[in-house]
């Protein structure tokens, strides 16, 4: 049952009806106990009011411990409740039915656990809240070395937290409302200069607020943010779809509709086009058509990628600038205006080498996370579960072991 000396068992109660056991522990008598404050042994004044706590079942049987936790009288702070050992100070389970609860709770969501257990619901909430309160304590105020800045959607109608994560570890170092520069602002703001002076790289994607608000606070930013290769590349792609759309509308003005359900032929690289489809595609890439163009100049732009110095990098993205933007398409002419406005955080790349494709496994965990909850209807919940899920924290309580802190009186 995990419990120890000086506590035992004096009692022991069971309902059948109810599938209920009911445990009654007491202290040895004749000790004193180490006041909480000051750690001074002193005399057992009282006891408090008995408290019930649950336990892990025994053989299906709910379990639940009852106590009268004592007071000692200090000479220096006075009447104190001691140290017990049985669960957190403020707690209503015991430590080892909350390091279940913790386990369970990362594989479900809350209200499956809830359901699962027979407990109450804000009880696993305010379970979650306190493991991820007590693993921040634990872990520090830090800031990565290597940051990784994203957005995550909370709810429909643009609603977004902003996200921060160590690109090296994998895990997420806080969840900030809102996705504007005030946002990133006030996460840079709680580390001192010289922390932030240590930032060695941000990648991000070409968010205007999150740049203005890491070259604020971020000492040489301009040379550590590393705009994301993906988020390069998919604004071309989008373009590329912008010129497929316009396309198939005038051929379909001329009942024409080659170009009906070939979406994602354009959209996917070559080497994932499905090998059942793979001739269609042979057969639409022999037409003058648009999109075909479009999807040339877009292939072409991941050999930028391949090269290893910035001055390469530079020479190669001039060439396909000017083959896009003399493309007479305008959606990819105005892609390409984007990424030349942005062209010193890109070619940054070649000497940082780094992705947000940690931050994009995290999106989609926390993805996975909101399906099993069905959605958050509240931003503090949201904030505290991802922590739980993707912080890296220490969440389990300490045990507490009172047996070597207690004297005969």
């Amino acid at each position: 049952m995990g419990i120890k000396q000086p506590w035992h068992i004096t009692k022991v109660s069971h309902d059948d009806q109810n599938a209920r056991v009911d445990l009654y522990v007491a202290h040895d008598k004749g000790l004193r106990f180490p006041c909480p404050i000051c750690n001074e042994f002193c005399s057992v004044y009282d006891h408090a009011p008995e408290r019930e706590f649950r336990h892990l079942n025994v053989f299906n049987y709910q379990t639940f411990i009852h106590v009268r936790i004592p007071r000692v009288n200090c000479p220096r702070d006075g009447v104190q409740q001691i140290e017990h050992g049985l669960a957190e100070s403020n707690g209503t389970v015991t430590y080892e039915f909350e390091r279940m609860l913790i386990d369970l709770e990362q594989e479900c969501s809350i209200g499956s656990v809830s359901r699962l257990l027979n407990v109450d619901w804000h009880l696993c909430q305010r379970i979650q809240e306190r493991a991820v309160h007590r693993g921040k304590e634990a872990k520090g105020m830090q800031l990565p070395k290597h940051i990784g800045v994203d957005e995550k959607s909370f709810a429909r109608g643009h609603k977004y937290e902003t996200l921060i994560y160590d690109a090296e570890q994998g895990t997420v170092e806080g969840v900030v409302d809102k996705r504007d520069q005030k946002s990133l602002e006030t996460y840079f703001e709680r580390f001192s200069f010289k922390m932030r002076e240590r930032v060695e790289t941000i990648s991000m994607d070409m968010w205007d607020p999150y740049i203005a608000a890491t070259k604020a606070l971020i000492p040489d930013a301009a040379k550590k943010i590393v705009f994301d290769r993906y988020h390069v590349t998919r604004i071309v792609t989008q373009a590329v779809d912008k010129v497929r759309k316009q396309e198939h509308r005038i051929l379909m003005e001329q009942e024409i509709d080659v170009l009906k359900g070939t979406k994602y032929l354009w959209l996917w690289n070559e080497e994932n086009i499905p090998d059942f489809r793979r001739e269609e595609f042979e057969q639409l890439r022999s037409l003058d058509l648009n999109v075909c163009r479009a999807r040339a100049i877009k292939d072409n732009l991941r050999n930028l990628w391949n090269y290893k110095s910035i001055g390469w990098i530079e020479r190669f993205f001039n060439r396909w600038y000017f083959w896009a933007t003399h493309s007479r398409l305008k959606p990819i002419i105005s892609a390409a205006k984007t990424l030349k406005s942005h062209i010193d955080n890109i070619l940054t790349y070649a000497k940082h080498k780094v992705t947000n494709a940690v931050g994009e496994s995290i999106n989609c965990k926390i993805e996975k996370m909101k399906r099993l909850a069905c959605g958050f209807r509240n931003r503090n919940h949201y904030r505290t579960a991802i922590l739980f899920h993707c912080g890296g924290l220490q969440l389990y309580p300490k045990r507490k072991d009172i047996s070597m802190q207690i004297l005969p009186a």
